[in-house]
Formats: structure tokens, sequence, C-alpha cells
């Protein structure tokens, strides 16, 4: 499962049985991104927490790793079962848009936010698939 951590919405991206191909599921809001997670592995299986870490153009850490840092603490103390990995998220959100005007979306369903969130996510996690 791949998140894409937002202030106010995340993205979540899973993938088939065979980890082959990366899916969007949905975005939540970050308030209940925790509880949607519990309830999500309660019913499926997860193997691995797959979190964008936000990235400057000079490899330094963005300002949003500070909020992201406080959720990272809360998910391993109440679903340690799953590990965590962290990956370079830079260029997720354009690749995302990208997409959207590829995929022939019009300006006004382009400016759906949680859309952009919930691509964004399936292309970290897509991205994890190929360098496997």
């Amino acid at each position: 499962m791949a998140i894409d951590f937002g202030k106010k919405r995340t993205g979540i991206a899973v993938t088939d049985e065979l980890q082959i191909i990366a899916s969007g599921l949905t975005t939540v809001n970050t308030d209940e991104l925790l509880s949607f997670l519990k309830t999500y592995i309660s019913k499926n299986k997860v193997e691995l927490f797959l979190i964008g870490k936000p990235k400057q153009m000079n490899n330094t850490d963005s300002e949003s790793e500070i909020l992201i840092l406080p959720f990272l603490k809360n998910l391993e103390k109440q679903i340690p079962q799953i590990p965590i990995l962290r990956v370079d998220e830079r260029f997720t959100s354009k690749m995302a848009f990208q997409t959207m005007i590829d995929g022939g979306l019009n300006k006004k369903q382009r400016r759906n936010k949680a859309l952009v969130d919930e691509i964004s996510a399936t292309i970290i996690l897509q991205s994890y698939l190929y360098s496997k």
C-alpha cells in the first residue's frame, strides 16, 4: 500500500496479489487516515506501507516532512506488524497532473486535488513495483 501523505488529504494506492499493477484506492482526510488504515488492514492483506518522502531539488527534506514524522511514529505504534518504507516522491504531483491531461480529463476534473493525491500514490507504488 502506498500513501501520499498530505496536510489535509492523503492519497492511497494498492497493488494486486502478484504485485504487478498499482491502482488508486481512495483519498481520505488526513485526520481520519489512521482509522481508515486500521479498518482496511482488518479486511485486506497489506505487506508494507510505502510512504512518500518529500524532498527538495537539493535532496534535503521538504517542509512537509515535519507533518509526516508524527504520523509515522503513531503508525509504527498502532500498526507495528506492517513495515514502513519511505520513498522519494519528488515530481509525483506533476506526473499525476500530466497523467490526468494524457487521460483526457478536462480542466475542472484536473482541479480535483483528491484525484491528484490518489494518482500520486499510485505513481509512488508503481515506481516501487518496477524497482523490485
